[in-house]
Parts: structure tokens; C-alpha cells; sequence
């Protein structure tokens, strides 16, 4: 699990690192940079021993708006539901988005509902006009990026 790999100050150093790339995501320019995006979702999922659902809203240049940690679930699921996701979309009058989620497995490997739930998500935010950049899963060995296999 991942908060077994890190005592209390490496997590300190994590939570350090997450503010600070968030904070140049917002400061900076668009967020298309795969290996950026991706440290961003690792710095800031790492650390759970539970799945987390996140949302990274962008703005219509992909600049970070907020990131925002929207699910919470078991050792190996979370419950996304689009409907909240759409709400937290025009709520923050985001014009893309990038999803992630951690699987505390360690494993990175999008699973079939990951892959569904992508889908389904993508569809439904394709109504509103609202891009779907990627959805990178984090594990402890690295991440996986739907839009760099072409998932996305």
C-alpha cells in the first residue's frame, strides 16, 4: 500500500512537490505536456492507500485551473459518478479536463472499467463541448496515459 512506502517526512517532501507543480500549472503555461501532467497526478495520489478519482479543469488555453480529488473508494475501486463530474466542470467553467486515479495495487495498468468509465465520461462532457486532454492512472512503479496508447 502506498502510505507504507513513505514515512511521515517523505510524505511532507510529496505534498511539497505536488503544491509547487500545482502551483506552476496554474502559473505557467497549458498543461499539455504529458510528463508534466503525469507528475502532477503522481505527487498528488501517490500517498493514498485507497482509489482517488481526481480531475484536473483547464482552462480554454489548458492552463490549471484546479485540481480537485472528486472520489473516493475502497483498496480497489472508486464510484465516479458523471453527473458530479459535469456539475464540477460548469462549476469551474472548465473548457478541458485531464482525469486520473491511482491504483494502490502499485499496478498502473488501466483496467476495462477504467476504460469504460473513460468513455462514458468523454461522451457525456462531449455535450457540452468540454475536452477530454487524457486519464493517467498512477501506481508506484510510474503511470499510464490513455492519451499517449491511444485510448483517448
Amino acid at each position: 500500500m502506498f502510505y507504507q512506502l513513505f514515512n511521515k517526512e517523505q510524505q511532507a517532501v510529496i505534498f511539497e512537490a505536488a503544491a509547487i507543480i500545482e502551483a506552476k500549472a496554474k502559473t505557467t503555461a497549458a498543461l499539455t505536456d504529458p510528463f508534466t501532467a503525469a507528475k502532477l497526478c503522481e505527487t498528488k495520489l501517490v500517498t493514498y492507500a485507497h482509489e482517488v478519482f481526481a480531475v484536473a479543469l483547464l482552462d480554454s488555453q489548458n492552463r490549471l485551473i484546479e485540481f480537485v480529488e472528486l472520489f473516493s473508494g475502497t483498496i480497489n475501486a472508486a464510484s465516479v459518478y458523471p453527473r458530479e463530474v459535469i456539475k464540477l466542470v460548469l462549476a469551474h467553467n472548465a473548457a478541458a479536463v485531464i482525469f486520473t486515479h491511482n491504483h494502490p495495487s502499485g499496478i498502473a495498468e488501466p483496467s476495462e472499467a477504467d476504460k469504460h468509465i473513460t468513455t462514458k465520461l468523454s461522451a457525456a462532457l462531449r455535450l457540452i463541448d468540454v475536452k477530454v486532454l487524457d486519464h493517467i492512472v498512477v501506481g508506484t512503479e510510474g503511470h499510464t496515459s490513455f492519451a499517449q496508447r491511444g485510448l483517448i
